[in-house]
């Protein structure tokens, strides 16, 4: 009789690891369908999360994640006020990343800006201590910079207030941060 529930405990052992083998199969399989279908994943595709299978979130089309037409040469960080989305490009001409960012209160006007200053960790102007601060340009003595809430947040700014945050997730400010050194070209689209 021992000999005959070992025997049954291995079948069963052996239909579990079966399921567990085919189940990991079936999820590697979709994971690769999904890479087919959006190309293979890249530091120039958002590091945003992708939206989940409730479709509350829109996903951004290809046309939405490309590159601006007219956005200048070399190595350069793309600002597109109307699609609030950032491009760091290097200079290759490649993009390395994409993301969406939260637009301050006061923006700049479309043209070419260069960084003018940095910091690694200040306070905000609306009292929120930020990181990776990217400065580029002055809108009515309104500093204007992309910078990354230390808590990770990305509230929308309070319209009463002028503020010149342009705010991004703080994996995006970080590589923003390595590629913007002082000097480098902003070009502010609309």
């Amino acid at each position: 009789m021992a000999r005959s529930s070992g025997g049954s405990a291995g079948v069963v052992v052996a239909g579990l690891t079966a399921v567990a083998l085919a189940v990991i199969a079936f999820f590697a399989f979709q994971a690769s369908a999904a890479q087919d279908k959006a190309g293979k994943p890249s530091a120039s595709q958002p590091s945003s999360p992708s939206p989940g299978a409730s479709g509350t979130k829109k996903k951004p089309s290809k046309d939405e994640k490309a590159l601006p037409a007219k956005s200048g040469k070399g190595i350069r960080v793309v600002y597109a006020l109307e699609r609030r989305r950032v491009w760091l490009v290097d200079k290759s001409e490649k993009v390395t990343r994409t993301f969406k960012v939260v637009p301050s209160t006061v923006s700049p006007p479309p043209g070419a800006y260069k960084v003018t200053s940095r910091s690694s960790h200040v306070t905000g102007s609306d009292g929120v201590p930020i990181e990776n601060v990217v400065r580029f340009a002055n809108v009515q003595g309104v500093t204007i910079g992309f910078s990354a809430a230390v808590d990770g947040s990305m509230p929308k700014p309070d319209g009463s207030r002028k503020t010149g945050g342009i705010r991004e997730k703080r994996e995006d400010g970080e590589a923003l941060w390595l590629l913007a050194t002082n000097g480098t070209k902003v070009v502010v689209v609309r």
